[in-house]
């Protein structure tokens, strides 16, 4: 398994990892009470990281699903050298055809910090209340967590033979902090978790004011993170003895001109189809610049109408804002260096350096320097194909008659990232349907409607099975 992990294949020896009870083996009806109390589980085991630990949370899923009568042999668990809290879980249920490609089901296990002085309710405490599960994680991303591992046990228990091999793997670090577990494991473990495709979150079901379902997204495409240093120098000298050439001054200069600067409208399938779709869902005005933008990017008019929205706004191009500053080094002295990071999220497709050249040209300054520094690996987007969206749309008319799934382009990034670099093409859909105030994801007293969670159960259940027995 390499020397970079301690590799754990299960058996019935497995620690229990702090489980209170053992699963009974048969489950009523479709198993919902023992998927409620695996998603609990989930939630309340901290996987944060400062307070937490996704071992223990792999350890626990792990254990439920053996002890409902998922095979040992086939749960692979890994915790990478040096990261003992980062442990990640695959399972693998095999197809009838060894030469389908498998499906594979991606989900992180980390989440946020939380502090529990902040929060109205105990954030590592899943509390049923008022139609809504509270706790954090109980929206990003333990929800669709705990349904792909419940999904592996349904299939086990009901002896499915699905054409395709079906694989799961609940990994750690997506929130940023751990080692990139998805990352891990293309690396390190790329045979084992190898698919055709993968699904993961991303896509999201839109609510009203009401709570009625409008859309559901289909994640095809993600922004590349890059990040740039915008650096002014300067001699400096005594503060009593101002100079015209400040250093800060150059660079507020410089920043502003970046602030005012809208990099071009750029279309590809994922933002064009949500733009396309979304145009007769929304109506009105701004459906029409968006009918209007997708027939003509250049459209000035339709332009200015989306930009009202910053979500659209950066769906429609590569943005780039200034995040941090760092100037000075005296409260008497002229500045000698004054620097800005400057965070861009740029559309599949585009080069650092074209993103640098566009940067220093908008800056428009010998004086300030702008220097690329992080950025991840840029990764074609996955292609959207009605072997994907047909099938998609056919479970989810099933289950929400009328309400369209509309491919999509985050702005933001997940594990999808690191998968799609790998050549796993990666789709986020999950049949979890949000409210509009985002139900707290990254912030205080997080939730989910319990209706929204069991409906994205049956989603996610059928959608997996339809795939799993698509010829390639």
């Amino acid at each position: 398994m390499g020397k970079t992990a301690l590799t754990l294949a299960l058996t019935t020896a497995l620690s229990m990892g702090g489980m209170t009870a053992p699963i009974a083996h048969a489950a009523p009806a479709d198993g919902e009470p023992a998927f409620r109390a695996l998603y609990k589980e989930m939630v309340e085991t901290d996987s944060s990281f400062d307070t937490g630990d996704c071992t223990a949370v792999t350890n626990k899923v792990a254990e439920r699903m053996k002890a409902a009568g998922f095979p040992a042999e086939n749960l692979h668990l890994f915790v990478p050298e040096g990261h003992p809290k980062a442990g990640a879980l695959v399972a693998v249920y095999p197809g009838r055809d060894p030469k389908a490609k498998a499906i594979l089901m991606l989900g992180h296990i980390d989440v946020v910090n939380a502090r529990r002085a902040d929060w109205t309710r105990d954030p590592f405490t899943m509390i049923e209340e008022d139609g809504y599960f509270y706790g954090r994680g109980t929206s990003d991303m333990k929800a669709q967590s705990a349904i792909w591992a419940d999904t592996m046990i349904r299939f086990n228990q009901e002896k499915y033979k699905p054409l395709r091999t079906v694989k799961m793997a609940l990994t750690c670090g997506e929130e940023g902090l751990y080692l990139n577990g998805a990352k891990w494991l293309t690396e390190n473990q790329r045979d084992l978790i190898d698919a055709e495709f993968a699904l993961n979150e991303g896509g999201a079901g839109e609510l009203d004011a009401s709570g009625k379902p409008v859309a559901q997204t289909l994640q095809a495409a993600q922004k590349v993170v890059m990040n740039f240093a915008v650096e002014a120098t300067n001699p400096g000298g005594h503060s009593s003895v101002p100079r015209p050439d400040n250093a800060i001054y150059s660079l507020a200069r410089a920043l502003d001109r970046l602030g005012q600067y809208d990099f071009p409208v750029q279309f590809i399938d994922a933002n064009k189809g949500y733009f396309t779709r979304m145009a007769k869902v929304v109506g009105g005005e701004t459906g029409a610049a968006m009918t209007a933008i997708v027939a003509n990017p250049n459209d000035a008019a339709a332009n200015a109408i989306l930009n009202k929205s910053p979500m659209y706004h950066s769906m429609l191009r590569t943005t780039c804002v200034a995040t941090m500053l760092s100037a000075g080094h005296a409260s008497n002295a002229l500045p000698q260096r004054a620097t800005a990071t400057v965070n861009c999220r740029v559309m599949p497709g585009v080069s650092t350096d074209e993103v640098l050249a566009t940067l220093t040209k908008v800056v428009n300054d010998p004086e300030v320097k702008v220097t690329s520094q992080r950025a991840y690996r840029p990764s074609n987007p996955a292609p959207v194909t009605p072997k994907i969206l047909g099938t998609a749309e056919k479970i989810s008319a099933s289950i929400w008659p009328g309400v369209p799934v509309v491919p999509h382009m985050a702005t933001g990034a997940t594990d999808a990232v690191s998968l799609n670099a790998a050549g796993i093409p990666t789709y986020g859909i999950s049949g979890l349907f949000r409210d509009t105030d985002g139900n707290g994801v990254h912030g205080l007293n997080e939730r989910i409607r319990v209706k929204s969670v069991m409906e994205g159960r049956v989603f996610l259940y059928q959608l997996v099975k339809a795939y799993a027995d698509q010829k390639n």
